[in-house]
C-alpha cells in the first residue's frame, strides 16, 4: 500500500525560504511519479512539480521556475520542494501526491495517492 504524508509547511514572510517533505512508501521506485500539488481557497488544485522516481525527470510549472526545486532522497522515501523567493501567491495547502501515471503530470486526477496537506502562507 502506497502511503504519502507531507510536512515543512508553516507561516514565511515574502522573499522567506520553506522546505516541504514527503515521506513516501509503498510504491516502486523505477516506475512512479511523485507530485507536489496545491490550492488555494476557491481555486482548483494545481501540479506545481513533478519527479520520476526512475530518473528522476523533473517538471515545473512555469510560476515556480527558478525558485522552487523538487527532489528525492531514496535512502529515506523522502521527497522534498525547496521553495525559495516565496511571494504571496504562494499561499496554498501543499500536497503531496503518487502515482504510476501515462498522461500529463500536472493532472490531480491521475494520482491515486494523497497526503493530507500542509498549509503554506506566505505575507507581504
Amino acid at each position: 500500500q502506497v502511503q504519502v504524508a507531507e510536512s515543512g509547511g508553516g507561516p514565511v514572510q515574502a522573499g522567506g525560504s520553506l522546505r516541504l517533505s514527503c515521506e513516501a512508501s509503498g510504491y516502486t521506485n523505477s516506475d512512479y511519479c511523485l507530485g507536489w500539488f496545491r490550492q488555494a481557497p476557491g481555486k482548483d488544485r494545481e501540479g506545481v512539480a513533478a519527479l520520476f522516481s526512475g530518473d528522476n525527470r523533473t517538471f515545473y510549472i512555469k510560476s515556480v521556475k527558478g525558485r522552487f526545486t523538487i527532489s528525492q532522497d531514496t535512502s529515506k522515501n523522502t521527497l522534498f520542494l525547496q521553495m525559495n523567493s516565496l511571494k504571496p501567491e504562494d499561499t496554498a495547502m501543499y500536497y503531496c501526491a503518487a502515482n504510476r501515471i501515462n498522461g500529463p503530470w500536472y493532472v490531480p486526477e491521475a494520482f491515486k495517492y494523497w497526503g493530507q496537506g500542509t498549509q503554506v502562507t506566505v505575507s507581504s
